[in-house]
């Protein structure tokens, strides 16, 4: 199965650099400049799970694709996505399966309306990765993991072969029969740290050791939760407990990436993770309030606001 892995930063690097480690037939679309940095240094990973380092890893630019591929990983951040869709259109073919691993949902209509629903898939990831100032990918903790799956749910043959392609590469594949459950469970819970996080400029121990922090992260939650319901994807009670546990945990250190980007004076997923969300609240019957949620999104179309403007600096 010949594998296209769109972008060879954190999440493209390191996923692909784990199946092209374990011999599968995969090869990166990258821009120019990150073409060049690859054939300078190669393709470097550094994780607890175990180091990387692929010279020379096959890299192709958009271009120069003459042939669809079998499978294509998409892993690029929302606001990136119309490039991405732009960059692979001589990579799909009529069998091509187009696996994105972006949050949220909304990434999902924009590829069916472009490639049609048979080729796109559901997927998400779990993996805290980020580049460093030379292009390694750096793993922060030991969790990474890839779910996928048919958007119609159950466990087809294709999803099979998938399966047998992404597994024993060093990462936690799962072939899931119900992965639009599992995607709105995690966007519920990314929604509400990277609201919470960024609202608050605070690592969730901090949030809660504040008066009222408690409160408003479990709001966000319940807030997230009902939009998650209204649609048809309540979230499943282990998971509510889990998430609860996350959120009221004394001295956590977690925070969403979103913050750290918005520390960063970077580009954020404002619409896709939050603003897209509370659009879902308002389209179901009965429309679900959202006042928290709101105060948070208008603090991070401020935030853009300001980072257009130039008036925004690394913290």
């Amino acid at each position: 199965m010949r594998i296209l892995v769109v972008g060879a930063g954190a999440i493209g690097g390191y996923f692909g650099g784990r199946l092209l480690d374990a011999g599968r037939d995969v090869t990166f679309l990258v821009r120019e400049r990150r073409a060049a940095q690859l054939a300078q240094t190669g393709l470097n990973v550094r994780s607890p799970n175990g180091d990387l380092s692929i010279p020379n890893p096959p890299i192709v630019l958009a271009k120069d694709v003459r042939e669809p591929f079998d499978l294509i990983l998409l892993s690029c951040k929302a606001y990136d996505l119309d490039g991405a869709i732009e960059s692979i259109k001589t990579s799909v073919g009529p069998n091509t399966a187009i696996l994105p691993m972006l949050n949220g949902m909304h990434h999902l209509d924009v590829l069916e309306a472009q490639f049609g629903a048979e080729r796109v898939l559901g997927g998400q990831c779990i993996a805290a990765v980020t580049l460093d100032a030379d292009g390694t990918v750096v793993h922060l903790n030991t969790l990474h993991s890839m779910a996928f799956g048919e958007r119609a749910g159950g466990l087809s043959p294709r999803i099979e072969a998938i399966s047998a392609q992404l597994s024993g590469a060093q990462f936690d594949a799962v072939a899931s029969p119900e992965i639009i459950q599992s995607m709105w469970e995690k966007w519920v819970f990314l929604a509400t740290l990277a609201a919470g996080t960024c609202l608050m400029r605070a690592p969730v121990g901090d949030i809660i050791a504040a008066p009222g922090g408690q409160k408003l992260l479990l709001d966000l939650f319940d807030e997230a939760r009902a939009i998650a319901t209204a649609n048809g994807f309540a979230p499943r009670e282990a998971v509510v407990a889990r998430a609860q546990g996350m959120f009221t945990e004394a001295g956590s250190t977690i925070t969403a990436s979103m913050l750290r980007d918005l520390e960063n004076g970077a580009r954020i997923e404002a619409d896709h993770v939050v603003g897209d969300l509370i659009a879902r609240a308002k389209g179901v019957q009965g429309a679900i309030s959202t006042p928290v949620f709101s105060t948070a999104y208008t603090h991070l179309k401020a935030y853009e606001s300001r980072r257009e403007r130039g008036d925004v600096k690394a913290s």
